[in-house]
């Protein structure tokens, strides 16, 4: 079990840190901006919360981004607390045992909460950086982090979430290479 508390709270704090005016802003996840990039962490919080439940149905049948990624009314406070309940939803081990599904796939629970740890992570990254703000993750998650996202993407780019790896130094941190092998430039900053 991975506590998600910490990563869920650094995300939903870059999302109080969002100004109106940088919602049409780009982001490191190319086909998105920063307002999609919010709904989506907006749509995927309840949907991975329902998959610890295993609760399946609607929040776990519809693949990301069915519908556009629209903001919600209130998201400045509903994405929050919809990402503290995730966090509290993969508390249990039950949420890590057995299957489950998201996004309409079926998976193991241990694989869903890796893929949720890593969307809060990278998709907070991506705010952060597209609006200016720091984000920092500490090593031990990030080296979970790096070996999930390395075996996950070990048959070559995830549609999506991923896009061909990029070439970063030796000499670059755990979460800096994680990024790196979800396609993501470590070094990328809004122009």
């Amino acid at each position: 079990m991975i506590d998600m508390t910490t990563a869920s709270a650094r995300t939903a704090a870059v999302l109080s840190g969002v100004r109106e005016d940088q919602l049409d802003a780009p982001t490191p996840c190319t086909a998105l901006s920063v307002r999609e990039v919010v709904a989506h962490v907006g749509q995927l919080a309840p949907a991975f919360g329902a998959a610890a439940a295993k609760d399946l149905g609607d929040l776990t049948d519809s693949p990301p981004g069915v519908g556009g990624y629209v903001l919600d009314e209130g998201w400045r406070g509903d994405y929050p607390a919809r990402l503290a309940a995730l966090a509290e939803a993969w508390q249990t081990p039950q949420a890590w045992a057995g299957m489950t599904r998201v996004g309409a796939v079926d998976l193991p629970g241990e694989v869903c909460g890796l893929v949720a740890l890593t969307e809060v992570l990278v998709h907070g990254w991506d705010i952060a950086v597209a609006t200016g703000q720091a984000y920092s993750v500490d090593d031990d998650t990030a080296a979970v982090l790096l070996d999930h996202l390395v075996t996950f993407t070990a048959g070559g780019p995830v549609e999506g979430l991923f896009g061909p790896p990029v070439t970063v130094g030796a000499d670059v941190g755990a979460f800096d290479r994680a990024l790196a092998v979800s396609g993501r430039d470590p070094a990328w900053r809004r122009v």
